[in-house]
């Protein structure tokens, strides 16, 4: 496994000082930004699209984690990672050919990854897990920040990770939804080296998220 990296989502950042809030997220210890892109049709959710995530590119050299909770979703690659995507994310559940969304990625020069909802089971990933540099677990339905964390998920993170270590190859194995420090503990045990917590670290202001960051690292 990879050290333990941890990608605050700016969807629980204080919007009206967005550029603040990255810098100072960035100071405090995240390894990578998550922007968590929702369409309000995929998910009963609308937060931000490419323009948004272009104007706070330039305040960070940190990854830009991108989590693409749209559908259809090919139609949008082209401009996220125009808008300075590193890694895009889509979902297994988004749309009829997923293969042919992970290659697009790929040919747009990003790291490709896929996520999966909590009712998705690991075996879904059998046809994919060779094309793909990040599985993300999503520990919550996607559409909304603050939820508690399905504890059913922990067990699909143990079989993804066994999954990982079988290809042979350096994937991530991401886990978004209700991570707070306990949970992140139990994640990282389970096989998880990447969490996405929104909540847990914007929690108390700047002043704060450097002891929140920490505390998630365990």
């Amino acid at each position: 496994m990879q050290p333990v990296r941890i990608a605050p989502s700016i969807l629980s950042a204080d919007f009206s000082k967005l550029g603040e809030e990255v810098r100072a997220i960035d100071a405090a210890g995240a390894d990578w930004i998550h922007i968590d892109v929702m369409d309000g049709h995929f998910v009963p959710n609308i937060s931000f699209g490419p323009a948004v995530m272009k104007s706070v590119r330039g305040v960070t050299t940190k990854p830009f984690d991108v989590h693409l909770m749209i559908s259809p979703v090919d139609a949008y690659l082209d401009a996220f990672a125009e808008a300075g995507a590193d890694c895009i994310t889509v979902h297994y559940e988004a749309g009829p050919h997923i293969h042919r969304s992970l290659q697009h990625v790929k040919s747009l020069g990003k790291r490709a990854g896929i996520v999966i909802c909590p009712g998705t089971p690991a075996k879904m990933l059998d046809y994919l897990i060779d094309m793909v540099d990040l599985v993300l677990v999503m520990s919550v339905n996607p559409g909304f920040g603050g939820q508690s964390f399905i504890p059913s998920q922990l067990k699909k993170i143990s079989a993804i990770r066994t999954m990982i270590e079988k290809s042979g190859r350096a994937i991530d194995l991401e886990v978004d939804g209700g991570v707070d420090a306990e949970w992140a503990r139990r994640c990282i045990e389970a096989g998880a080296d990447a969490l996405v917590a929104g909540t847990s670290v914007f929690r108390g202001g700047p002043s704060q998220y450097a002891a929140n960051i920490a505390a998630l690292r365990g």
